[in-house]
């Protein structure tokens, strides 16, 4: 009884000693570490009174309660979804420096941004005029730098003896001393007339500017035209208006519903889808999208009330809505999710595109039609129209009661700023119109 006793003993141990022993492949694991929620705060960007704050959330898929404070004011708590969320602040000061705090749980990140000053309003202008006959106009204008500014259309003068004389001048230059008409031989395959009137201006560079004449585009070097007909059986309707990256990135707009996009080698039709003139189109780089940003403006603005908001890219178009309050459009200027503005029979404005509806009544800011708009920065835009009106925005607030300026009877058609250099042309009466301001 013993021996089967001790046996029994013997064989337990075994069982126990087996049974608690590790498996040759079985690794100690180590403790598990929770790493707590964290944030990052950056500046997607600021204007004179408002900010846009980027916050993202580095190891956190999970519902977040943020607060986040300005100058230790909340102005958001709650709970962000998304990897990364931009808030939007407003009510600041011009050129004024803010602290951030974003805290969630016990972490707290902290960034000062620094809001935009406003820019002068103070500028001095010179009018200047060209033309003895018939309807001279200028239509566009390029300012590559302060000595070399283009401006493009038509302008008539008498010959020697006085006569008429049918060559019009179709451009003057700026090349820092004085400005010089010019006749832009512009004669080819898709051009008939050898000095004919040109429409529209788009400068890369000194020596890479492209022109039209409504019917073609002219690749100039500053004293040779070089024609290119592709575009030509793609229009519906005259070019107004150019826009591009590079000189192979370029879109160009026009009536009927005109549009086509040049990628250096071949031209490609973009179909619109409205039969209105386009006459104005801008882009800006959009960061959050890293895409292009291209919006351009259609209206019927002599005959009716129809306006269209067009935002392009090379697969088609589609249509911004304009807003009830809305008159008939001619042109537009923005920086991408930050401000934008569509103007014509008033101007019209929205931080971001995909807002439902556009600020202003058409007599807000100015009771003249505005023909062209144009900005350094969203604390730096001019706007130019009938009887020379002139408009500017200097971050805070408009001005625009300015009276030197003033045409008795015309129209800017075009303005261009470049630092503190404005630069619009457009008609007085039977004369083509420069206008220069200095700040």
């Amino acid at each position: 009884m013993i021996k089967y006793f001790l046996l029994f003993v013997l064989i337990s141990n075994v069982l126990l000693n087996l049974g608690c022993k590790k498996s040759p492949t079985e690794i100690d694991k180590p403790p598990v570490v929770i790493t707590p929620p964290s944030l990052e705060l950056s500046v997607d960007g600021v204007s004179c009174t408002e900010a846009w704050i980027k916050v993202k959330k580095l190891n956190d898929t999970t519902l977040l309660p943020i607060s986040v404070k300005i100058n230790e004011k909340e102005f958001f708590h709650g709970f962000l979804a998304a990897t990364d969320t931009i808030l939007f602040v407003d009510s600041l000061t011009p050129n004024t420096t803010y602290t951030i705090k974003g805290i969630v749980f016990d972490t707290v990140k902290e960034i000062t941004i620094t809001t935009l000053p406003t820019t002068s309003h103070n500028f001095t202008w010179q009018t200047l005029t060209f033309g003895e006959y018939s309807n001279s106009t200028l239509n566009d204008v390029a300012i590559i730098n302060e000595n070399n500014i283009w401006a493009v259309g038509e302008i008539y003068f008498n010959d020697s003896l006085g006569n008429w004389d049918p060559r019009a001048y179709n451009a003057v230059h700026w090349n820092g001393s004085n400005w010089e008409l010019k006749r832009i031989y512009y004669y080819g395959a898709c051009s008939a007339v050898r000095y004919p009137p040109l429409s529209a201006i788009w400068a890369f560079s000194d020596s890479n500017i492209v022109i039209t004449n409504g019917g073609s585009i002219g690749w100039f070097d500053g004293k040779k035209i070089k024609l290119d007909c592709g575009v030509n059986p793609l229009l519906t309707g005259a070019i107004n208006s150019m826009w591009g990256t590079s000189s192979s990135d370029l879109y160009v707009v026009g009536n009927k519903g005109s549009i086509a996009h040049y990628n250096g080698k071949t031209w490609q039709k973009i179909e619109s889808q409205t039969t209105l003139n386009i006459y104005d189109i801008w882009g800006d780089y959009n960061k959050r999208t890293q895409e292009w940003e291209i919006l351009a403006v259609a209206s019927n603005f002599i005959s009716g009330n129809e306006k269209e908001i067009l935002q392009i890219n090379l697969n088609g178009v589609t249509k911004n809505p304009p807003s009830p309050q809305m008159w008939p459009l001619l042109t537009t200027w923005f920086v991408s999710n930050k401000q934008y503005y569509v103007c014509g029979s008033g101007i019209y404005q929205k931080t971001f595109l995909s807002e439902k509806l556009w600020r202003n009544e058409a007599r807000d800011i100015t009771t003249y039609v505005t023909t062209s708009i144009y900005g350094n920065g969203i604390n730096d835009v001019i706007g130019v129209g009938a009887y020379g009106d002139v408009v500017h925005y200097n971050g805070v607030n408009w001005k625009n009661n300015y009276s030197e300026p003033r045409l008795g009877s015309g129209s800017y058609s075009k303005v261009k700023i470049k630092g503190n250099l404005v630069v619009a042309v457009g008609s007085n009466n039977r004369n083509a119109v420069i206008l220069i301001g200095k700040r």
